[in-house]
């Protein structure tokens, strides 16, 4: 008996307590198959609530920007430009105040912070503005007048130059020099004026002067506009509603 039981175990029964190693294989893979699929729903739910915290923080924001929004269009339409200039004249009476108390002048530090393409860009800035605020008198229409044709003068050089070599030091007269007389003007220079005259008659001839107002004129009208037309009706309609009027102001129509 003991010889038949070692003979089927050397023909390679199988061992009943063991059980094998398929058996175990079996068992194990159920268990990998649940754990990655709880790895795998834990990735899920790790990514979704990223995506509800950034929905959470993009609601915010936007709710914020809303807000701000609404703020703005209530504001007036300059509130920029005023509180732009708010801060600089903050930031103006910062700076006088560290001025003065280390004892500069701040006209002077302002003007040392000051670039020369800055300052360049500025002049040119004032030179483009019309000086000419309107008239105030006489006198400063007549500068007016003067700067505005002087302005307008080419100097011819090369004549200067040959004056300068002719005349010497005459060409500059002091208080004691005697100008009568001493310079005759050339036929290109007078012509010059007189065409530069001429073109000051004819642009003189183009202003419209206002005229003057009459107090013993009928008063026909109810503002400025209604004057205007009723002058024009009567430079057109005038000749064939005289009898009319005459008229109507005698009292005798019809």
């Amino acid at each position: 008996m003991a010889a038949a039981v070692s003979a089927l175990g050397g023909l390679g029964a199988p061992d009943p307590d063991g059980g094998g190693s398929s058996g175990s294989e079996d068992e194990a893979r159920p268990g990998t198959a649940a754990a990655a699929a709880a790895q795998k729903r834990e990735e899920r739910l790790r990514k979704f609530r990223e995506l509800h915290m950034k929905r959470n923080e993009a609601r915010k924001l936007n709710h914020q920007e809303v807000v701000e929004e609404d703020k703005r269009l209530k504001l007036p339409p300059n509130w920029e430009a005023k509180k732009a200039r708010l801060e600089w004249e903050l930031r103006v009476e910062e700076k006088k105040k560290e001025c003065a108390a280390r004892g500069e002048d701040y006209e002077r530090v302002k003007l040392l912070e000051i670039s020369a393409e800055d300052a360049e860009r500025w002049e040119r800035k004032k030179k483009r503005k019309n000086p000419d605020l309107g008239f105030s008198d006489y006198a400063a229409a007549q500068l007016r007048q003067y700067q505005r044709l002087t302005r307008q003068i080419k100097p011819d050089l090369e004549q200067y130059e040959k004056l300068k070599e002719q005349y010497g030091e005459a060409l500059y007269p002091t208080s004691d020099s005697l100008l009568h007389g001493t310079h005759v003007p050339s036929k290109e220079g007078v012509d010059r004026m007189v065409a530069d005259l001429e073109k000051q008659i004819e642009k003189r001839d183009k202003y419209s002067r206002r005229r003057p107002y009459n107090d013993d004129a009928d008063i026909d009208y109810i503002n400025e506009r209604n004057a205007k037309f009723n002058k024009k009706a009567e430079r057109f309609y005038g000749k064939y509603t005289a009898e009319i009027k005459q008229n109507l102001e005698r009292g005798t129509a019809v």
